[in-house]
Order: C-alpha cells, then sequence, then structure tokens
C-alpha cells in the first residue's frame, strides 16, 4: 500500500470520526429539542395543568428521555458493525474482502435513513408511553372516558408530528455531514450507483420539506383552532384568545425555525453540486478534460455527477482516439503518391478521398521502363468496407505490390503472388480487396491488365466518340490463393485517348433524393473535357459529384486515376 491510499484511509477515518461525532450531538440535540417543543406545547399553551401534574409530566419525559437514548445507542452499535469492522481494517491497513466492502458502502449511504427511522421509532414509544400517561393521569376525574381517549389521542398525534419533523431534520443534517464521508468510501467512483441503497429523490425532497413546513403546520393551526373554540365554552374567552395568541407566535417560530433548517439544508445539497458541475464543464470547455466532480449526494444530482464524470473519461478516451486517427491518417496519407507521376507520353492525375480519417483505396504507379523497355505500371484497388481495418489492409497489399513488382516477372504473374500472401492473413477474417492492374507500354503502344473483382477501366476515344470497358475475369484478392490470373491485352493506343480508373465509390455516391451519381454522367465529364490535361478531368468529375451530392456525406471512399496518351513519346 503506497503513501497516497494509506493518507486517503487516515482522512477517511479521521473524517468519520468527526462527522460521527458531530452527528451524533446534532442527533441528540435535535431529539431534546423535539422533546422540549412537543412538551411545552402540551403542558403551558393547551389548557392550564395543576403544578403537580406539570412536575410529573417532566419526570416521565426526564425517565424516558435517557431509555429511548439508551435503545438508540444500542441498536447503532448493533448495526454499524460491519462498518466499525472496515474502520479497523482500514485502520490496521490490512486487506478487506470485497463483501465487506460493498456492505460498509451500502450501509455509509443508509446512515442517514438508518438515523430518521431510529429516531422517529423512539418518538412512537414515546408517544404511547406519554399517551398512556395521559390516561393514567386524566382517570378518575370529572371527564368521562371518551374525552380522555380524546386527550390521549391529541397527545399521540403531537407526538407523531413532532417525531416526522425530529426525524426529518436528522435526515437532513445527517446526511449532510455524511457527504463530508461518502467519497472516502468510494475512491473508484459509483456512490451514486450501488445497488441495493435506497435513494430519496429531489422530487420527494421537494415534498416532504413542502409537507413539513406548510402542510403540517397549517393542519396544527386548524386543530388547534377548534380546540380553543370548544376551551371558550369553558373558560373566560379573553385567557382562551391570549392563550392562542402566544400559541400561534410559538408555532409560528417553531415553523420558522424547521423551513430555514430544510430548505437551507435542501438548497445547499442542490446549489453545491450544480457548482461544482459548473466550474468542472468550464474546465473542460476550455480543454482540460481532468476535470472533474466530487460525488457526494446519493439522488439525481449524484447520478449527473457520476454520468459527468464518465463523459470527461470517454472525452479523454476519444481524444486519444482522435490523435490516432490523425496520425494513422496522416501514416496512410504518405502511403499514397505524394504527387503525380512524370511518365513520357503520358499526363496521369490520381486522387484518393476517404469518407473516414483512414480508407481502404489505395492507387499508385510503378516505373518499369528499362533500357529496352518503357512499361508503366498503374494500380488501384479497394478494400472491402473502409476505416481503420481496410487501412490495415490497404497498407499490408500496397508492401506485397511493391515488393512483388520490384522482381521479375509479368502482371499477372505478380498478382497472383500477391493474392497468396494476402489470402494467408484475411481468409479467415472474410475481407478482400479488389484490384486493377493496369500496363502501358509505350514501346508498343498496347495496354495489358489484370482485372481482380474490381470495376472495369474505362477507355475514352475522342476520336470516334467511343467509350470501352477494360473487362476480364479474376476474382478479389485475398479469397482464394490458387485462382490463376490471366492478363487482356490492347494495341493500338492512339494520342488523346483517356482511360479512367476508379473505386466504385464515385458512381455510387447518392444526393438527398437517394439519387445514384452513375456511370453515364462520369462519361459525360469526360467527354466535355476530353480536351484539357488529365489533372482538370479529375477536378472536373470531382467538382460534379460534389454539386451532386449537395452537402451528403459520401458513404464509402473515393478514388480515381486519369491518364491521357500524349503524342510526345
Amino acid at each position: 500500500m503506497n503513501a497516497t491510499t494509506s493518507g486517503s484511509q487516515d482522512t477517511r477515518r479521521a473524517l468519520f470520526r468527526s462527522g460521527g461525532r458531530t452527528v451524533g450531538w446534532w442527533q441528540l440535540g435535535a431529539n431534546l429539542i423535539g422533546a422540549f417543543t412537543v412538551t411545552s406545547y402540551f403542558v403551558f399553551f393547551d389548557r392550564v395543568f395543576p403544578a403537580m401534574r406539570i412536575q410529573n409530566t417532566f419526570y416521565v419525559v426526564g425517565i424516558m428521555f435517557p431509555f429511548l437514548a439508551a435503545i438508540a445507542f444500542f441498536f447503532f452499535n448493533f448495526w454499524q458493525k460491519d462498518l466499525g469492522r472496515f474502520l479497523r481494517l482500514t485502520a490496521q491497513n490490512r486487506l478487506i474482502e470485497a463483501d465487506l466492502r460493498k456492505k460498509a458502502q451500502r450501509k455509509i449511504l443508509h446512515l442517514p435513513f438508518i438515523s430518521a427511522l431510529v429516531s422517529f421509532f423512539n418518538w412512537f414509544l414515546a408517544a404511547i408511553t406519554m399517551t398512556t400517561y395521559s390516561i393514567i393521569a386524566d382517570s378518575g376525574g370529572a371527564e368521562s372516558l371518551v374525552v380522555e381517549l380524546i386527550e390521549g389521542l391529541r397527545v399521540f398525534v403531537g407526538c407523531i408530528i413532532g417525531g416526522i419533523i425530529t426525524a426529518a431534520i436528522i435526515f437532513f443534517i445527517t446526511e449532510a455531514k455524511c457527504r463530508q464521508i461518502w467519497p472516502d468510501f468510494f475512491p473508484e467512483g459509483g456512490l451514486a450507483k450501488t445497488p441495493g441503497v435506497f435513494r430519496l429523490k429531489l422530487r420527494t425532497r421537494m415534498f416532504v420539506i413542502f409537507v413539513l413546513a406548510s402542510i403540517l403546520p397549517l393542519i396544527l393551526m386548524a386543530v388547534l383552532s377548534y380546540n380553543k373554540a370548544s376551551m371558550m365554552l369553558e373558560m373566560d374567552p379573553g385567557q382562551v384568545i391570549q392563550s392562542l395568541l402566544y400559541l400561534t407566535a410559538f408555532l409560528l417560530v417553531v415553523t420558522l425555525a424547521v423551513a430555514i433548517i430544510l430548505s437551507r439544508s435542501f438548497s445547499t445539497g442542490i446549489i453545491d453540486p450544480v457548482r461544482q458541475m459548473e466550474n468542472a464543464m468550464a474546465k473542460v470547455e476550455k480543454g482540460d478534460l481532468t476535470a472533474t466532480v466530487m460525488v457526494n449526494s446519493n439522488d439525481e444530482l449524484g447520478t449527473l455527477g457520476e454520468n459527468f464524470n464518465q463523459m470527461t473519461e470517454g472525452l479523454k478516451d476519444r481524444y486519444r482516439l482522435r490523435q490516432s486517427l490523425d496520425l494513422a491518417k496522416e501514416v496512410q496519407q504518405n502511403l499514397l503518391p505524394a504527387k503525380d507521376p512524370q511518365f513520357p507520353g503520358l499526363d496521369i492525375a490520381g486522387k484518393s478521398i476517404y469518407c473516414d480519417e483512414t480508407g481502404g483505396d489505395y492507387f499508385d504507379f510503378f516505373d518499369d521502363a528499362g533500357a529496352d523497355t518503357k512499361k508503366y505500371g498503374v494500380v488501384i484497388g479497394d478494400v472491402s468496407d473502409h476505416g481503420i481495418p481496410s487501412a490495415l489492409l490497404m497498407a499490408s497489399a500496397r508492401a506485397f505490390l511493391r515488393q512483388r513488382t520490384a522482381l521479375s516477372g509479368n502482371i499477372a504473374d505478380i498478382v497472383g503472388d500477391v493474392n497468396r500472401q494476402l489470402t494467408q492473413d484475411v481468409e479467415d477474417t472474410g475481407r478482400f480487396i479488389t484490384l486493377f492492374y493496369l500496363q502501358i507500354d509505350m514501346h508498343t503502344r498496347s495496354l495489358s491488365w489484370v482485372r481482380a473483382g474490381h470495376e472495369p477501366a474505362l477507355l475514352y476515344d475522342p476520336a470516334t466518340d467511343r467509350f470501352e470497358e477494360l473487362t476480364g475475369e479474376g476474382i478479389a484478392l485475398g479469397v482464394d490463393r490458387h485462382w490463376q490470373y490471366v492478363a487482356k491485352k490492347r494495341s493500338d493506343l492512339l494520342a488523346g485517348q483517356i482511360i479512367l480508373l476508379s473505386t466504385d465509390g464515385i458512381w455510387e455516391a447518392r444526393n438527398p433524393q437517394d439519387q445514384m451519381f452513375g456511370r453515364q454522367a462520369i462519361s459525360n465529364i469526360i467527354r466535355q473535357h476530353a480536351h484539357t490535361t488529365a489533372a482538370k478531368i479529375q477536378d472536373a468529375i470531382l467538382a460534379e459529384l460534389n454539386q451532386f451530392q449537395q452537402g451528403v456525406a459520401p458513404a464509402d471512399d473515393t478514388t480515381l486515376v486519369i491518364i491521357k496518351i500524349n503524342d510526345g513519346i
């Protein structure tokens, strides 16, 4: 265990000891105030009691209160056994079982509820005791049994109402103190998502405060008014009205105090997390992705804080992924030709546009010209799908092609050897590469090509205004390692003829009306710009494609190579 962990545990123990003592004193004080308030209500403000009755009442309360406090003390000692064991083990820096840790976490989250329930249970016992005492003390007098029972019921209801208010105050105060401790019990987060824990939603909190601060006082005032009205039949009306004024002022003070305590506790529990969230969001907005919020509540705000922290972690992961994608994009772009080749007698332009940061389209140029030959190679490929996996496969295919073209052999042998290498890598993945390998022999003015599952190249002759597809048989690379590729040939290359090699992403592009760009549009553009350079033909096709899409994001990579035959050799 390192120093940081040890320091965190020391802080946790210190906070628990300090917070525990503070919570205990608050609970004791709240119950004392509640007992004094209810006793004062019944003894001083309701009706005139004999001095002996007042003395006996305080004796009963004085004996009952320590007894109920002892019950609460023993119950808490029993209930907190797992929590105490957890703290002892952390103090000794010993290994804590996962089950014990979960129990301790659940119990520290349940502490405000248990404190409130124990307090209310004690008030319930007190209500029974005080009701019994009231009935016994009034027995034997002139009043009938019905009146005595009504008086006892009034005492019982009054004690229960006092218990509800006291339990609510204890809950909110205990929760406020526990918020200083909770984050230390959840160093890895998850406070607001701990299973098996009762959660008091914000809507319920608002309803409880509304009832305690508004509804209950109104009910008490209504009962009080009725009671005082009935007392006017037996007592001097002036005394009753004066007693009513005193009691009204007393209830007003108590109501205001309860409303202030509960409202402040509730508002603080909302404002503080919101301010933390606001500050953290401002940091994230400025680019600080390390900003987090301390989750110290077990309600919707706590869940919001947990989600915010998870969001920042996700943003950091996405930022790292974005950096990796940018690096992958830079590497892949460097694998493509940096500029168009300068082959004698040929005007060539090529370009790839990826729909993602990385893609699976590929084109390349090979200069096979020697002392007795003037052969130039142009290859274009399309890896199945797109994205990172396709980019990796494209890089492998490029490496295989570059390595194999450096050796002797015709283009059919080259494609066949690359196919065997790739099939060993991808035959179990279901991925493949379509390829079109074109070789131009300027010495014999002829073409040779191998079509490996790719779309046929397109040759346009302006002299006859005729388009011809360079077809051929052959399956995609990576499907069958034993496939024998055959090269197709064509002679009589003439100046001005144009050859287009492209991937299907260009003519399968769609616009907002779901119409496809199509081959005919490409043919029309080539026909209209046949008198210009290869680069201008390429730019015209891409510009027309962009206008056709009308802002629709492309669904596939787009690659095209334009080759124009010149007069000079």
